[in-house]
């Protein structure tokens, strides 16, 4: 069926969209541009609609070699100028003999006709290759791997990126039989000097597939056309489909008709959600087919966006209507069924609810004895009004938005503004009757899925009162290169704030120029006209030797006076500011926009700040950029930027509450630092003392760090170094195989001895040391397969080898690489039993072919390497985690749950168990506060429990929760609270997973305000009396250290 709609909707779209376009075309020649008639504009908006729509077309098409699409991209270039990423599905056609005759391809190119500046995939020697130049040299990125010949026979997922000279490639394979995937990523940069893509607006071209004769490539992608299916997805946050096209050449779809693409496990989610752009709507009709109006009429939807203001349903009747919009963030609900006092207003003036945060938000609307309106968001209600009693009087309902003549007629003096939504909706129903959009025969240019780029927030808007805020781990005064664009109409103001200590780094405006501050070294663009309300780009960078700043392409440059701070370990959490700071400082606040902001670190791929994620954000908008004419939402600013000292902001911005965009986040710790050392409720501090860049490992037979990227020469020279200190006899510290484990190698424990152990095709070669090193002091360790020898050192002194004969261009491995533990089931091929268990004890200094590891890409029961004495007891460290217990045990209508616990941290989660059907019960502590809160499939209820002393005086609590089907009792220490929620007649014993110490984000519903983990120690957990072994649970996440505790 996907097949013969996708051949419908492309003979649909060759046979009448060039057409269509070819007479707009001559009638806007024909016409005088400014004097053009009401239907000529109508026009316009069917193309712009028909184009819209066409771009939302999620059907591949099929390659021949001598195919091409030229893709009409609806992006402006300035957008691609600092930031391009682009996704798209690909599927080969294996089985093809020009394919396998010819394997090097072309895919696809966006770039100036010159073919200078541009990004292009192609195929080459059997590896994906991203190529991307910015007006000189090209930059190759091959996939190598996953090579091009192992790919599956279905569709798999490329993303490429590039921020400024960084560039970027993922490689995502679904699997058929389950949700796992393979993925795969690589990195590369521009050497030389440039960083912007600058395409030419009216010379830029996007093919796909392949290129018309007449055109010419660069050599790095002058290669034959395609052969396969694609599919385009995104560019940049744009949904985007070849349907879209310009042309298309030698594309037949009765005899190359596309392929079907299996919803596999990247597309799982697809169906449930529709992305609206802002420029489509769906429109449900006569939707009393699914339900009627009654005594109680309801409507419910889930909304996910990151912008300010949107139309999310309307109805209208004549002069009655109903509008539901999000304005400034928050819902404003305006209707009028004819009442003789005029329209009734209900907004969450009150800002219980902010919906704008990027996450999802069911929005429900009941209206009661056709006299009460009520807004409820995410079960929690949020304001009610009464008007005349009068039944709702509509058929149809548009959703997300509506035609343009329906918003700018006289219903627009009602609504807060004219402006479609923009991002995702999923669950649309009336009368709890669900309704499919996409197949409602009066939607227009929305799509199915939810693209995750589309609702990060790369953007902010800053008032000249504002600033943004993020801790991250960072040192900028060591080593680091950052960049952002700007855009301003301000010769002065404050765009980036960092400080360690007394030394300070800033950019900052100065009558127009742009000027870096670091530590007293300033460096100034020699041109004073960066506030033109046009788009720049700022890279700045620092080395021990030299300050630099770049805008635009032009560098200047500074020696580095202070080469003693070079190599700072990264081992603190920084803030720093964009748009302004509340501090002191020299310079008044931004007015502008910042975008595309990204920073180099050791720990961390260069990627951009999303900030939607930063912790402190004040006045800001996060999406758009209205240079000339700033949101209402923030039109309260008193004046324009001076370039004098603010002085006391602190008092002023903390007085105008209703000024900041997140009230519920930030007011407490606005204007202090967040000591991330010690909560001030506790005695004890939040992180135990431990050995700086070690971590600890054991506890569970799986306990262990995966690292997804094996260096590129890693199979024709292996090199490992790593600290190690231990006091156990069997464990595994290092290992690496391919696929089906015929290849591998590994480091291990065995009775006390070290063991070095890889494979030389079907020989094993084994390299054990004489002494034992399990005599808990550290032991420094370099293990290396060469070409035709392997060696194990060990403290410098010892070196043992054994040569070994075969083709070493025959070793591969791929990853993960696993330190101090393996998955379940891995290794036992190659390895003893009980070297297979995890290694318990401390490692540190990962180095792999003389290159630091410093960022796993998954950890499991892995904490610091705490020093001082230890005790019995779970401890949930800084870094989160959680324990998910095995299928024995359950939180059923009755039980009983306690245990014992010794917080650093006054709130955090204790316990979580979630039903598929959205029940749930969640434990947890907040400012010292013990709160049990439960859905039980009618309501939500809770009894909480506070202790005279503090719960967080580095002792030891007993809690217990006792449950009997409504009725539940918590108990902590001495102290007892119950609460009696509604019977649920229809209540199911559900068998599902408890969760201890934190819980993944996806599970908590937005009505539980405690969303971090639990920090300290759990012990003696006991469900219905009998105890529960946190080493046999069937998952330990992130940072938790099984069955030993830092003593207090």
């Amino acid at each position: 069926m996907a097949v013969e709609a996708s051949k419908l909707a492309l003979k649909k779209l060759t046979e009448v969209f060039p057409q269509l376009l070819d007479k707009l075309r001559r009638v806007e020649q024909k016409a005088p541009a400014n004097n053009i008639s009401s239907s000529i504009q109508r026009i316009r908006e069917l193309i712009a609609q028909t184009r819209s729509v066409a771009s939302k077309v999620q059907v591949s098409m099929m390659f021949g070699g001598q195919s091409a699409v030229e893709v009409n991209p609806k992006i402006n270039v300035e957008e691609l100028k600092s930031f391009t990423s682009m996704s798209l599905y690909i599927k080969l056609q294996n089985d093809n003999p020009q394919l396998a005759a010819s394997p090097d391809r072309f895919i696809l190119y966006l770039g100036n006709k010159n073919a200078k500046n541009y990004i292009g995939l192609a195929i080459k020697n059997d590896n994906l290759v991203y190529i991307y130049n910015l007006g000189g040299q090209d930059v190759e990125i091959p996939l190598d791997a996953k090579p091009v010949s192992t790919w599956p026979s279905y569709f798999s997922i490329i993303k490429i990126e590039r921020i400024g000279r960084h560039g970027k490639m993922f490689l995502t394979v679904p699997s058929v039989s389950s949700t796992a995937e393979e993925k795969f990523i690589k990195k590369g940069e521009i050497l030389g000097p440039g960083s912007l893509l600058n395409l030419e607006p009216e010379n830029t071209v996007f093919y796909v597939g392949g290129v018309p004769p007449d055109f010419k490539l660069p050599p790095s992608l002058n290669l034959p056309g395609f052969i396969g299916c694609l599919e385009l997805a995104t560019l940049n946050d744009d949904v985007i489909s070849l349907y879209n096209f310009k042309h298309v050449y030698n594309i037949d779809t009765t005899t190359s008709p596309p392929c079907a693409r299996n919803k596999l496990a990247f597309t799982q989610s697809r169906a449930v959600s529709y992305f609206f752009d802002g420029s489509g709507y769906a429109l449900a009709r006569n939707i009393e087919r699914r339900g009627r109006f009654s005594q109680v009429t309801r409507f419910d939807i889930e909304v996910r966006t990151p912008t300010d203001n949107g139309l999310i349903l309307l109805m209208i009747n004549g002069s009655m209507f109903f509008s539901l919009e999000m304005h400034n963030g928050f819902l404003y609900l305006r209707y009028d069924f004819g009442f003789s006092t005029g329209p009734v207003l209900l907004e969450d003036s009150m800002k219980k609810a902010q919906i704008n945060d990027a996450k999802f938000h069911e929005i429900s609307i009941i209206y009661h004895n056709s006299k009460k309106m009520i807004l409820v968001v995410d079960r929690r209600h949020i304001k009610s009004v009464d008007n005349e009693r009068t039944a709702m009087p509509f058929t149809d309902i548009y959703i997300g938005g509506a035609p343009a003549e329906i918003l700018h007629s006289s219903i627009s003096s009602h609504l807060a503004g004219s402006i479609g939504f923009k991002g995702c909706m999923k669950g649309f129903q009336f009368q709890k009757k669900d309704f499919n959009l996409l197949e409602e025969p009066g939607t227009l240019g929305i799509s199915y899925g939810c693209p995750e780029d589309s609702l990060m927030s790369r953007k902010a808007y800053f008032n000249g009162e504002s600033f943004i805020a993020s801790s991250q781990k960072l040192s900028l005064l060591s080593e680091f290169e950052g960049g952002f664009n700007f855009r301003t109409l301000q010769p002065n103001g404050l765009l980036f704030y960092y400080s360690e200590g007394s030394d300070v780094l800033s950019i900052s405006m100065d009558r127009g120029a742009v000027v870096l501050n670091a530590s007293g070294t300033k460096i100034q663009s020699p041109d004073r006209n960066y506030n033109d309300g046009k788009t720049h780009f700022i890279i700045t960078s620092v080395t021990p030797e030299r300050y630099e700043l770049t805008v635009d392409d032009k560098k200047q440059s500074k020696k580095n006076p202070a080469k003693d701070r070079a190599g700072k370990s990264l081992d603190s959490i920084k803030k720093f500011y964009f748009g302004g700071t509340p501090l002191r400082t020299q310079q008044a606040n931004f007015t502008g926009c910042i975008s595309n902001a990204y920073f180099t670190r050791l720990d961390r791929e260069v990627e951009v700040e999303d900030f939607q994620q930063y912790s402190e954000k004040v006045q800001t908008s996060l999406y758009g950029c209205p240079v000339e004419s700033p949101p209402v939402a923030l039109l309260h600013k008193k004046g324009k930027n001076s370039s004098k000292a603010k002085g006391n902001r602190n008092k002023k911005v903390g007085r105008d509450k209703d000024k900041i965009s997140q009230p519920s986040t930030g007011l407490k710790k606005l204007y202090q630092e967040v000591n991330m050392q010690r909560d001030p409720q506790c005695h004890l501090p939040m992180n135990p003392k431990a050995t700086e860049h070690a971590y600890q490992f054991g506890g569970t037979a799986n306990s262990r760090q995966e690292f997804d990227h094996i260096p590129k020469d890693f199979s024709e020279r292996a090199q490992f170094s790593i600290s190690l200190k231990t006091h156990s006899s069997h464990g595994m510290i290092f290992y690496v195989s391919d696929q089906k484990e015929t290849n591998f190698m590994a480091l291990f424990v065995a009775h006390g001895r070290l063991i070095f152990m890889f494979n030389a095709g079907h020989q094993k070669i084994r390299i054990k040391s004489q002494e034992k090193y399990n005599d808990g002091l550290w032991h420094n360790v370099i293990f290396i397969r060469g070409k035709n020898i392997g060696r194990l050192i060990i403290d410098g002194l010892r070196v043992l080898e054994e040569p070994f004969s075969g083709n070493a261009n025959t070793w591969q491995v791929t990853g993960p690489l696993y330190i101090g533990g393996v998955a379940p089931g891995k290794a036992v091929k190659n390895i003893q039993i009980n070297s297979v268990y995890s290694f318990s004890g401390c490692l540190s200094n990962l180095q792999l072919n003389g290159g630091s590891i410093t960022s796993a890409s998954q950890t499991f029961s892995v904490t610091p390497c705490f020093e001082g004495p230890s005790e019995a007891g779970t401890y949930f460290s800084s870094e989160g985690g959680y324990v998910v217990l095995d299928e024995s045990f359950s939180l059923g209508l009755k039980f009983e749950v306690v245990f014992e616990i010794r917080p650093r941290s006054s709130s955090g989660i204790l316990l979580h168990g979630h039903s598929v059907n959205g029940e749930y019960l969640n434990m947890h502590m907040r400012n010292g506060q013990v709160t049990v809160k439960l859905n039980n499939g009618i309501r939500d209820f809770s009894t909480s429990v506070t202790l005279k002393q503090s719960l967080c005086d580095g002792r030891w609590h007993r809690i217990a929760v006792i449950r009997d089907a409504n009725v539940v009792q918590l108990d902590v220490d001495s102290e007892v609270n119950h609460v009696v929620g509604p019977l649920n007649p229809k209540a199911i014993d559900h068998r599902e997973p408890v969760f201890i110490g934190g819980v993944p984000e996806s599970l908590l519903t937005s009505s539980l305000t405690t969303r971090n983990s639990f920090i300290g120690c759990i012990r003696n957990f006991m469900i219905d009396e009998k105890p529960v072994s946190f080493s046999k649970a069937a998952l330990v996440s992130g940072a938790v250290s099984i069955n030993t505790c830092p003593a207090a």
